[in-house]
């Protein structure tokens, strides 16, 4: 309908004015907040108070007396707490970079092989684990005794592979034997040699259990006129009074595979390696010689890697959080690695770009986001982390593996000490604020887009 107006020209009415809309609930504001109160008293007791409360506390001491900022003090003071602080810091930077990393190269590798989905499911299976039977898993596997301990039985194969253990680590000679210390482990005879005159060379200390399985009874050198000869055994037969001193017998054994080296002005002219029984045999340049046998003879057994000492009891614990985050990492970097439209990167394959260039200029600018939340995520999680430092490290290492989290309880439930604890408390709930507050900057710019 047109209506005139003061020229008498006809104009359009105007449309009749919005109803105010109602909530979706068609509820009013008082009824939402009356649901909403459950949730809002449970927010109060279980978080609100909690950190109001520890606020306050951090302010008394031990026995309830002000103290004012002297618990903040003992935190930067305190030579357990500053190794705390030290080690989450390593946590912090190392956990979540390495996880993500190993994620985004596992979800990026995946999607190139036939087995991808089992592959996936094999690296994601130990998030099913608890931290705490992790923890166990990890104290067996970083055992020290290769016989045990995964990790040195690995490494222990490998080494030995190409670097044979001695035999006789615990070989010397007695105090009526005609060898002496040389020095670094070695013994020396105290007499030149000469061809064709047997050398005895008797050792001790190696039980007859130990002994090469290929050993045999030692026997006495035959001489030779070109050669000089002799025999290294163990000199020593069970029972007293039985066998004779730095001579061969029957039931005594000889030094398989024992290096025997003759030495001249300090150079070594000839060596050789003793058969089964003991006996050796060497060149007519021995001839005037000194025998040596070499200090590699009596190294001891690589036992491999000491995983839970002092030195790498944080890296140690750091593996471990590592075979259970990876997968997390893996799953949540594939999904978004899936929306990563094709076509980009079938593009810049034909216009000659390598694979690589592909991967550090497509794939993973458009990943960021993805890489952000991953990584803001296990800095949260690494920031509480207690399961793993309180199993894995034994009692001569928990000092060294020490974190935040863990010290907490230990000042709250063995120290007794609550006003250090509530201080812990709010130190850590001070560092958790910066990555939430990251994380919610990076929220809101995503809303924007």
């Amino acid at each position: 309908m047109a209506s005139a107006n003061a020229g008498g020209a006809p104009s359009a009415a105007l449309p009749p004015a919005p109803k105010p809309r109602k909530s979706v609930t068609g509820t009013r504001k008082s009824v939402a907040v009356l649901f909403l109160a459950p949730a809002l008293v449970l927010l109060g007791a279980l978080v609100l108070y909690p950190i109001g409360y520890s606020v306050f506390r951090s302010f008394f001491d031990k026995s309830g007396d002000f103290t004012a900022l002297g618990n903040y003090k003992t935190l930067f003071t305190d030579d357990t707490i500053l190794t705390a602080v030290k080690n989450n810091a390593i946590w912090i930077v190392v956990a979540p970079t390495l996880a993500t990393g190993l994620g985004l190269i596992f979800a990026v590798l995946t999607e190139r092989i036939r087995w991808g989905t089992a592959f996936k499911l094999v690296i994601f299976m130990p998030m099913a684990i608890s931290m705490l039977a992790a923890g166990i898993i990890f104290r067996l596997v970083y055992e020290s005794d290769p016989d045990r301990g995964v990790a040195n039985a690995v490494f222990v194969t490998a080494h030995d592979t190409f670097a044979t253990s001695s035999a006789f680590p615990q070989a010397h000679p007695s105090t009526r034997s005609p060898l002496k210390p040389a020095g670094g482990g070695a013994f020396v005879t105290r007499d030149a040699v000469s061809a064709g005159t047997p050398v005895a060379l008797p050792l001790t200390g190696v039980a007859p259990d130990n002994m090469p399985d290929d050993a045999k009874s030692a026997a006495a050198a035959k001489p030779d006129p070109d050669k000089v000869s002799g025999t290294a055994w163990q000199d020593f037969t069970r029972g007293k009074g039985r066998g004779e001193v730095n001579a061969p017998d029957k039931a005594e054994f000889g030094y398989a595979g024992i290096k025997v080296e003759a030495v001249k002005n300090g150079k070594v002219v000839a060596s050789a390696k003793a058969a089964a029984d003991g006996t050796f045999a060497l060149p007519k340049e021995a001839d005037g010689a000194q025998l040596r046998f070499p200090a590699s003879n009596f190294r001891e057994p690589y036992n491999g890697v000491d995983w839970l000492g002092p030195s790498l009891i944080t890296p140690a614990v750091i593996g471990s959080y590592l075979w259970i985050w990876v997968g997390f990492a893996m799953v949540l970097i594939a999904a978004g690695l899936a929306s990563v439209p094709r076509e980009l990167l079938e593009a810049a394959r034909v216009d000659g770009a390598s694979e690589w260039q592909v991967f550090r200029r497509i794939t993973v600018p458009i990943l960021a986001p993805v890489l952000a939340v991953v990584a803001v995520t296990l800095m949260i999680n690494v920031l509480k982390i207690f399961d793993l430092i309180f199993i894995i490290p034994p009692n001569s290492s928990k000092d060294d593996a020490n974190v935040l989290a863990l010290q907490l309880y230990n000042s709250a439930f063995l120290d007794k000490d609550s006003g250090v604890a509530s201080a812990i408390a709010v130190l850590l709930f001070l560092l958790v604020i910066p990555v939430m507050l990251f994380n919610v900057r990076r929220l809101r710019r995503e809303a924007r887009r």
